[in-house]
């Protein structure tokens, strides 16, 4: 294929990905601040989605689309158990978890999240990044 023939990305493409991934992960924290539970069922969920946006934004299917939507999957997952742990954390202290995330430490939010999750939370974060990386092709 010509070199002429592979669209360049699109400027708007990275912060599309931004905005749909933290709007992904205040879903996530509020459903699962709702539910009391985890809801790690959603990370694949975060990975179709993330892979849908980069196509939508129609950024070039090569590696770099993978490793975008995996990479984008994986700080949906990290923010979504910050945000949970911040949002369980804060209850206790009357704060909303946006308040209560600005004050817990990354080794904190770390702890939390380590004591949180199971087996099973984590093979779904196993399995949202594969599903990251083969719809992203």
């Amino acid at each position: 294929m010509p070199d002429h023939a592979i669209p360049p990305p699109r400027w708007y493409a990275l912060p599309l990905l931004a905005l749909g991934g933290a709007g992904f992960a205040a879903a996530w924290m509020l459903l699962a601040l709702a539910l009391n539970r985890q809801c790690s069922w959603l990370a694949p969920v975060a990975a179709l989605d993330m892979a849908l946006l980069l196509k939508l934004a129609r950024w070039p299917a090569a590696n770099s689309r993978r490793a975008l939507a995996v990479a984008a999957c994986a700080a949906v997952i990290g923010a979504a158990n910050m945000l949970i742990a911040a949002g369980q954390i804060g209850q206790s202290f009357g704060l909303r978890p946006w308040e209560s995330a600005l004050k817990m430490g990354p080794s904190y939010a770390w702890l939390l999240a380590g004591m949180a999750n199971g087996g099973i939370d984590l093979l779904f974060y196993a399995a949202a990044l594969l599903v990251a990386w083969w719809a992203a092709r």
